[in-house]
């Protein structure tokens, strides 16, 4: 455990954070760990899109300042960010899913580019604004398949309209820096590109674990479309603690740490889709996994990141193994089936990660 990572999160005690996409997946976690860290967290974001969702069933927005807005409103944006005057904005919203995008390919693009750009120009607009962490995405690299992680400088791309959206948002993002966040007193932005993750609480369509687990309560086959391709797995809290520490950089040394971070787990935790499901499936000590139909629509088959700038600059290293990934994923949602006080058990989680991610 590196040592600079047992010093860190302290700094978000009574922080002013402005995060947007606070109602899904990873903004939900996210929300929580800020909250237990004494910030003083505003979150603005639409409605939650799934039924369940982790938001409403934890009552997230009764324990934070909770918007519901959407990032193509610019006034109501503005107006809401103004007003809270944050220290730091961590920007989570997104149109994430690549089916999806196939078919909603504006929709992709008018969230995560033109909505990205309207929260960058809304915390310029902020004076009290002094870091913002840009959420993109793995699959912002232009992909080739190669078995190796891509590293920071690599090309963008983007095969299908989602990753290509995150690429265009790095473009953005790093022309959106040199243009306007130059001089003494703007604030410090980094991006930062997670792999693929997992956790309870999400319940979105088309992605693996929430796949095996409707299907395992529903008593059916679980059908994976790409059993062959390759992901970077890793638990959601990884990647958000890394957020977190880079955050702090920012914070703290400013525009040093103002580039692109990859967030993914160590080589071993680089698992096939059938590899997952099959540990998902041990986990849970039921379930079937069969190959289904493969999809018409293009998915990337092998896909890895190179995390060595993030171990080497901010000092961060993955926590958990791929099996230590996925038994607390699939904890989570078994507790959440039988009923269980999942506020509390989601905090438990985030406490034990936390002592690890700290090296206590």
């Amino acid at each position: 455990m590196n040592s600079r990572q047992s010093e860190s999160l302290s700094l978000y005690n009574s922080k002013k954070v402005f995060l947007t996409g606070h109602t899904g997946f990873k903004g939900s976690w996210l929300t929580l760990w800020l909250n237990s860290l004494g910030a003083d967290v505003l979150g603005y974001s639409l409605e939650p899109n799934t039924t369940p969702s982790m938001f409403q069933e934890l009552k997230i927005g009764d324990k934070i300042h909770s918007v519901i807005g959407n990032i193509l409103d610019r006034e109501k944006l503005e107006k809401t960010m103004l007003d809270f005057q944050p220290d730091i904005v961590f920007h989570l919203a997104a149109q994430p899913l690549v089916r999806l995008s196939y078919k909603e390919p504006v929709l992709t693009y008018e969230t995560n580019v033109i909505g990205t750009l309207n929260v960058l120009e809304a915390a310029r607009k902020c004076s009290s604004v002094k870091a913002f962490v840009n959420v993109t995405t793995d699959k912002c690299y232009e992909n080739k398949e190669i078995n190796r992680g891509y590293r920071e400088d690599e090309p963008m791309g983007g095969y299908d309209m989602y990753s290509s959206s995150k690429g265009c948002v790095e473009i953005m993002s790093s022309s959106f820096r040199r243009s306007f966040l130059q001089e003494e007193g703007t604030y410090a932005m980094a991006t930062a590109r997670a792999g693929n993750v997992i956790g309870g609480g999400d319940w979105a369509l088309d992605r693996l674990i929430p796949d095996c687990v409707r299907s395992i309560n529903a008593n059916i086959p679980i059908e994976i479309r790409n059993p062959v391709a390759v992901r970077p797995w890793q638990h959601v809290l990884e990647p958000l603690s890394g957020y977190l520490l880079l955050g702090e950089k920012l914070l703290t040394e400013g525009k040093k740490y103002a580039d692109g971070f990859n967030f993914g787990p160590n080589e071993d935790s680089v698992l096939t889709v059938a590899d997952v499901a099959q540990r998902a499936v041990k986990a849970y000590g039921k379930g079937e996994v069969v190959v289904g139909p493969k999809s018409p629509l293009h998915e990337a088959g092998l896909l890895m990141l190179n995390i060595e700038k993030a171990e080497k600059v901010l000092g961060w290293t993955p926590t958990l193994t791929a099996d230590e990934a996925i038994n607390n994923t699939i904890e989570w949602y078994k507790r959440f089936y039988n009923k269980e006080a999942m506020f509390e058990f989601t905090m438990k989680q985030i406490a034990e990660y936390e002592r690890k991610f700290r090296g206590l």
